[in-house]
């Protein structure tokens, strides 16, 4: 393992962070791989005469940032998504720099487990948060 951590290297409060900026061009290609075309993800005039002002990207697309944090870093490479938790605190727009947090708040050495606050922040405001339970991959195997 390049990168990542294995679940005997894991301990309540270690936390990892991703940061990327949404672009167009990011809720034109999730619209596109999901299937939801909603207009307020991308016709800016429709999206105008909402609550909202403008387009706004889909929720699922910061959860996807969680998904990253995960996947890539904590616990990283071969971890497995068992299940996650959201609510959708804000919007989040075009250019906005989403920072996608992951904190381990609990590890079940037994079962693989590992629990982790999620959190998902544009200039210090949460817009997204939730637990995500995945299974870690462990050392030597």
């Amino acid at each position: 393992m390049t990168t990542g951590r294995y679940l005997e290297d894991l301990s309540v409060g270690d936390v990892e962070t991703l940061t990327r900026t949404v672009t167009s061009a990011d809720i034109d290609r999730f619209a596109a791989v999901t299937g939801d075309d909603n207009p307020v993800h991308l016709d800016e005039a429709y999206a105008r005469t909402t609550r909202f002002g403008g387009r706004i990207a889909h929720g699922m697309l910061s959860a996807g940032h969680i998904s990253a944090v995960l996947g890539t870093r904590l616990p990283g490479p071969g971890a497995i998504y068992l299940s996650q938790s959201l609510s959708f605190r804000r919007p989040v727009k075009i250019g906005d720099a989403v920072c996608a947090t992951v904190t381990v708040t609990a590890i079940d050495f037994e079962r693989g487990r590992v629990t982790l606050a999620t959190t998902c922040t544009v200039a210090g405001k949460t817009v997204t948060e939730g637990e995500a339970v995945v299974l870690a991959p462990r050392r030597g195997t």
